[in-house]
């Protein structure tokens, strides 16, 4: 059997200056060299032992970061996606603070967090926009019934600031009372 090219691709949210923002790295390498596409890479069967070792490998090495957690989103696989060939993406997300790897993030050139609205008028490499779009609609699912939300905040955060990123991910405006006695 012919053997598919297997990556991983990692979503990665964080809120800043009021806004919801993802992690994008400028590829260097063809194809779409020069594009702004999700930190990813593949697989290295000989020093990964999980698809969570490779997606966490490739986070260090292309953006010097360590989410405080990860969720695998889902997995992706066509003759399209990739012009190298036959191609699956697993594709993890997670949502961190900004305050937890922003002096990580300025040491390494070509990875910016960018806004999400910003993101969405961007021409991304390979089929990152579905991928970001899917992470994106699974953040504000978790953010209508679980705390994950916070994770985006410093250690120390107000009742409105997490009242008022929730309010971003879900998109629209929620009640202070109601929002205090869910939470």
């Amino acid at each position: 059997f012919d053997v598919p090219l297997v990556t991983v691709d990692a979503v990665m949210f964080t809120y800043h200056e009021g806004q919801l923002k993802v992690l994008l790295v400028k590829r260097s390498s063809h194809p779409e060299k020069g594009q702004w596409g999700l930190p990813g890479g593949f697989v290295d069967t000989m020093s990964d032992e999980s698809l969570e070792d490779t997606v966490l490998r490739k986070l260090k090495e292309k953006t010097a970061i360590e989410p405080p957690y990860l969720e695998q989103l889902h997995s992706v696989g066509n003759a399209k996606r990739d012009k190298r060939g036959w191609s699956v993406t697993v594709c993890y997300t997670a949502l961190m603070a900004y305050q937890s790897c922003e002096t990580h993030i300025a040491s390494v050139s070509e990875v910016e967090w960018i806004s999400i609205d910003a993101v969405n008028k961007m021409a991304l490499a390979f089929d990152h926009r579905k991928l970001i779009k899917h992470a994106r609609e699974r953040l504000k699912q978790k953010a209508l019934y679980s705390i994950v939300p916070a994770y985006a905040l410093p250690k120390e955060f107000t009742l409105p600031e997490l009242q008022h990123l929730h309010e971003v991910l879900i998109g629209k405006a929620l009640q202070k009372k109601s929002f205090r006695r869910r939470i």
